[in-house]
């Protein structure tokens, strides 16, 4: 009874670590986000800023928060610079 117990458990950990190890995403790279900021699929073009304040103020505040928090990251700026200062200015 013990060893199943110690089993389940040891799987269980490795379950929950395995999940946590996988690294979170960026909200910055996630396209269902993204795109309402953008003109084109491969999200390079931004819309125009009347268009990005529409689209920043249909954000849950939560969402915006993890936008300016992922800006907020040198390296994660330095891929999306365009896009963040634009959302630091609406929301920053």
């Amino acid at each position: 009874m013990n060893i199943k117990m110690l089993t389940a458990g040891a799987m269980a950990l490795a379950m929950m670590t395995g999940s946590a190890l996988a690294g979170s995403t960026s909200a910055l790279d996630d396209p269902a986000k993204m795109s309402p900021f953008f003109t084109d699929a491969g999200m390079k073009t931004l819309r125009t800023e009347a268009d990005f304040k529409t689209a920043w103020m249909a954000m849950k505040p939560d969402e915006k928060k993890a936008v300016l928090k992922d800006c907020g990251d040198t390296t994660l700026n330095k891929s999306h610079a365009e896009f963040c200062a634009m959302a630091k200015k609406m929301g920053g």
